[in-house]
């Protein structure tokens, strides 16, 4: 059962004030995992928040969630399979989810202990959840990279991108990737999905650094494209003289593994712009950190310094949480901590089981973590929230104007924040050594680590 009744749907008395004393935002985004997943048994155990520890199956039987090993179940979660496990809102199709039939003893039914997340789970206790933030759309990374900078699939299905015939295969899912991704018009609710380039155009800004087998005509894409060009919360922080980074993998033969995370390649006016320049390994995160050289506002994508630290299907969780706490540990021992707010949050489902309704049109919730000297502590925000939220704050901190409808009327965790308090010191982080039995897995299970799903 919840260790709360589900909180009544707020909505929020103001928006975050400008000026404020952030000057630092910085979205650490996680792979493939559900709120009651990661944060249900902390909020059970703390009473302080909404998370289930039982589900409820096809046949109305009750189901104890079991605790999951330290190497992430390896479940499907496509758009299909989220929409199936919704069930239209009765939140118990996830047993008919590939990979977590009762043959395999229900892998997505399945929690972790706060001992196994040492750093979130300190994180999370310290300073402020949201258990009310919702994915925009009902879609695996690929989409939910997209929606993370500009509120919108500008028509992608979400669906990750694939080889098409006549065309060879490059790594990544972006405009130098050569793969096509399904697209429906979304002009045109009758048209069919189709096939086109795996790319956001730019129609109107020059190109300079346009590869020999690309044409201007297309807009940066290999072929002829009906895709809209959109604008990036990038280009809304190039535009209001803000600084920004996307610490990732900065190219398809660079050793961190995770180029089809890193979100610039997808956009023709990022790379094939100077835009490009603002990815950098994830390494150097910890650096700026220490340095006090923060932009404004960055994302940190998988992977770690460390290797396979994204907690994706496949991988090691405590492999990813010393990555987060090495991480924030950094940024709250910097120079500029007092001036940060760091929002830790997965990108889709994975697709693991969380037992609240979303609202229409919006995926399953997100775990959220928000870390800042001005986080309330030990507090729990349960306005509904979306991913479009973490771009409404951004631009309310900075007074940068908004995308479109999604942010315009997103709530931007106000309430989460208390600017007149006394500024929260950081908190202890630690490293916990891998079990030997991840050791064994991954290292006889290398390819999982490339999956990018």
């Amino acid at each position: 059962m919840s260790a709360l009744s589900a909180p009544t749907t707020t909505i929020a008395a103001a928006a975050v004030p400008t000026p404020n004393p952030i000057q630092h935002v910085v979205v650490i985004y996680q792979e493939n995992h559900s709120f009651d997943e990661v944060l249900g048994a902390l909020c059970v155990q703390d009473s302080r928040c909404d998370g289930s520890l039982t589900a409820t199956l096809l046949n109305g039987a009750t189901y104890s969630l079991t605790k999951s090993p330290d190497i992430v179940p390896t479940i499907n979660h496509d758009t299909l399979s989220e929409t199936t496990a919704i069930n239209k809102g009765l939140m118990n199709g996830f047993e008919k989810i590939k990979g977590c039939s009762a043959s395999s003893h229900y892998q997505c039914l399945t929690y972790y202990d706060p001992t196994q997340i040492p750093n979130l789970a300190a994180l999370a206790r310290a300073y402020t959840i949201s258990d009310r933030t919702f994915q925009l759309g009902q879609v695996p990374s690929f989409g939910a990279h997209l929606e993370l900078v500009t509120t919108t699939l500008d028509g992608f299905t979400g669906v990750a991108p694939a080889a098409m015939k006549g065309y060879t295969a490059r790594a990544g899912w972006g405009c130098d990737s050569n793969k096509f991704a399904q697209w429906k018009d979304p002009t045109n609710p009758s048209a069919s999905i189709i096939n086109v380039p795996a790319c956001v155009p730019d129609r109107t800004d020059p190109l300079p650094f346009l590869t020999s087998d690309r044409s201007a005509a297309n807009g940066g894409a290999i072929a002829a494209t009906p895709v809209a060009h959109v604008p990036t919360l990038m280009d809304l922080l190039d535009a209001g003289g803000r600084s920004w980074r996307l610490y990732t993998s900065s190219s398809a033969t660079a050793p961190i593994r995770a180029y089809t995370w890193s979100i610039c390649p997808v956009f023709a006016d990022c790379l094939y712009t100077a835009q490009k320049q603002n990815m950098v390994p994830p390494s150097q995160v910890v650096a700026d950190a220490q340095a006090g050289t923060l932009p404004n506002f960055s994302v940190l994508l998988p992977e770690g310094a460390s290797g396979s630290t994204s907690q994706h299907n496949g991988t090691s969780m405590i492999n990813g949480d010393n990555w987060i706490g090495q991480a924030v540990g950094a940024l709250m021992n910097g120079p500029e901590w007092s001036s940060t707010a760091v929002f830790i949050t997965y990108d889709d489902c994975g697709c693991f089981y969380d037992h609240v309704v979303p609202p229409a049109g919006l995926g399953i919730r997100n775990p959220v973590v928000i870390v800042s000297p001005y986080a309330r502590p030990g507090y729990t925000d349960s306005t509904v929230a979306t991913t479009a939220s973490l771009l409404a704050f951004t631009e309310h901190t900075f007074g940068l104007p908004a995308l479109g409808t999604p942010d315009a009327t997103a709530y931007d965790y106000s309430n989460a924040f208390d600017f007149g308090q006394a500024p929260a010191a950081g908190i202890t982080m630690v490293r916990t050594p891998l079990p030997a039995a991840s050791n064994t897995y991954l290292q006889t299970h290398t390819a999982n680590l490339d999956d990018p799903t």
